[in-house]
C-alpha cells in the first residue's frame, strides 16, 4: 500500500515577487470545508535571508490539487517581541466549533540557513546570559497555539508544550476524548533508558485546558520499530475519527537520513492504545523535488483530508515545495486494520 503522487507536483513553489516566500514554501497545514467544496492550505513560507525567517501564506483550492494564493501578504507573521519572535513553522490545523486552531513550531531567535554551515554557525548560541530562560539560551523550538475564525485575525494563546523542553510536532485532536483535550507531540529531551527510548519520539498527554499540557503527564505513544526507523519519529496530521480508531499519518527519519511516512490506527475512547501500524513505510522521497532541496530527502505532510472517499496528504518536499498524494481511504484503512500494533 502506497501513496499516489499528484504528478502535478509540486502544487506550491516559492514566489520570487514575495520577499517573505521567495525561498521556499513548505509543509502545509489543510482543511477542507464541505459546505464550499474548499481545500485551505496554510503553508509555511521561508525568506532567502540569512536569518531564514518564516512565515505562514494561505492558498485555497477547489479541487484539491489546483490552488490560488488569498493575498500577496502572509496571513500570520512571527511576533515582534514574544516567544515567537524569529519564525513561525510546521502549522497544523484542527477546528471545534466556530474556530480554527492552529499549533505550530517556532523560535524567538533566528535559526539562521541550516544547509550552509557558514551561515549557521552564526546563530547556534545566541548572546544570552546565563540568567536567561533555557529555551532562549539554547534557541530551542517551543509549539505555539493560535485560534482564528477566518485566518485574517488571531488570538495567539501562548506555548502548548513545556517551556523547558524543544518539543515540537504538536497535534491536537479535533475534539475532546473522554472530555480531555489530546495532544501528541514529541520531546526532543526525552530520550534515555528512563524514558524508554533511544531516539525521540511520540507521546499523548491529555489536560482540561489546551494550555495545560505542560503539566499533564504524557505517556510515550510510538517509538522506533522498523528498520526505515533508524532516527527522531513523531506524528504529523491531526488524527481523523473513523468507525475504527483515530487515523494519522507520522514520520521517521531513516539510515540514510530520509523522511518516510507511516500510518497509525489509535483507540477512539483512549487513543494512547495503538490499535494498528504500518510496518511499512507509505512514501518515501524518490523525486527530484522531494530530493534536491534544502533539505535532502524529505516527505513531511502536516495536514490529510478526506475529499469523496480519497484520503489527500499535503505535505512539504525537500524542504522547498508544497506537494500533495492520494489513496483511496478506506482502502488504506483496510490495509491498516491488517497491521499490528
Amino acid at each position: 500500500m502506497k501513496l499516489e503522487r499528484y504528478p502535478g507536483n509540486p502544487i506550491l513553489a516559492p514566489h520570487h515577487d514575495h520577499k517573505w516566500e521567495d525561498l521556499a514554501v513548505f509543509n502545509p497545514a489543510a482543511w477542507y470545508d464541505q459546505s464550499k467544496r474548499e481545500v485551505l492550505l496554510l503553508y509555511r513560507a521561508a525568506e532567502s535571508g540569512p536569518e531564514y525567517k518564516c512565515w505562514f501564506g494561505l492558498a485555497v483550492s477547489r479541487d484539491g490539487f489546483q490552488f490560488e494564493r488569498v493575498s500577496d501578504q502572509p496571513c500570520l507573521s512571527p511576533s515582534i517581541e514574544g516567544f515567537d519572535g524569529a519564525t513561525i513553522q510546521d502549522p497544523r490545523i484542527v477546528k471545534m466549533g466556530d474556530w480554527f486552531y492552529v499549533t505550530y513550531a517556532c523560535r524567538h531567535f533566528p535559526f539562521g540557513q541550516f544547509w550552509r554551515p557558514e551561515v549557521r554557525q552564526h546563530y547556534i548560541t545566541p548572546d544570552c546570559p546565563p540568567e536567561f530562560p533555557r529555551y532562549l539560551r539554547v534557541n530551542a523550538t517551543l509549539t505555539g497555539l493560535a485560534m482564528t475564525r477566518d485566518f485574517k485575525s488571531w488570538i495567539r494563546a501562548g506555548w502548548i508544550t513545556d517551556p523547558l523542553l524543544d518539543d515540537r510536532d504538536a497535534v491536537l485532536f479535533p475534539e475532546r476524548v473522554g472530555g480531555r483535550f489530546a495532544l501528541i507531540h514529541r520531546p526532543l529531551e526525552w530520550v534515555g533508558p528512563e524514558y524508554g527510548t533511544e531516539h525521540a519520539c511520540a507521546w499523548i498527554a491529555f489536560s482540561t485546558d489546551l494550555l495545560g499540557f505542560p503539566a499533564a503527564k504524557s505517556k510515550l505513544l510510538i517509538k522506533n520499530r522498523y528498520p526505515w526507523e533508524a532516527a527522531k519519529l513523531g506524528v504529523n496530521t491531526p488524527p481523523i475519527r473513523t468507525d475504527h480508531g483515530w487515523f494519522t499519518l507520522y514520520h521517521a527519519v531513516g539510515p540514510d537520513g530520509y523522511y518516510r511516512i507511516g500510518a497509525l490506527l489509535l483507540d477512539l475512547e483512549d487513543p494512547s492504545v495503538v490499535l494498528h501500524r504500518t510496518p511499512d513505510w507509505l512514501m518515501q522521497p524518490e523525486t527530484d523535488y522531494e530530493i534536491e532541496g534544502y533539505y535532502r530527502g524529505v516527505c513531511f505532510p502536516c495536514g490529510a483530508v478526506v475529499i469523496d472517499g480519497r484520503l489527500f496528504v499535503y505535505y512539504g518536499a525537500g524542504d522547498k515545495y508544497c506537494a500533495v498524494a492520494t489513496c483511496d481511504f478506506e482502502r488504506l484503512l483496510c490495509h491498516l486494520r491488517l497491521c499490528p500494533p
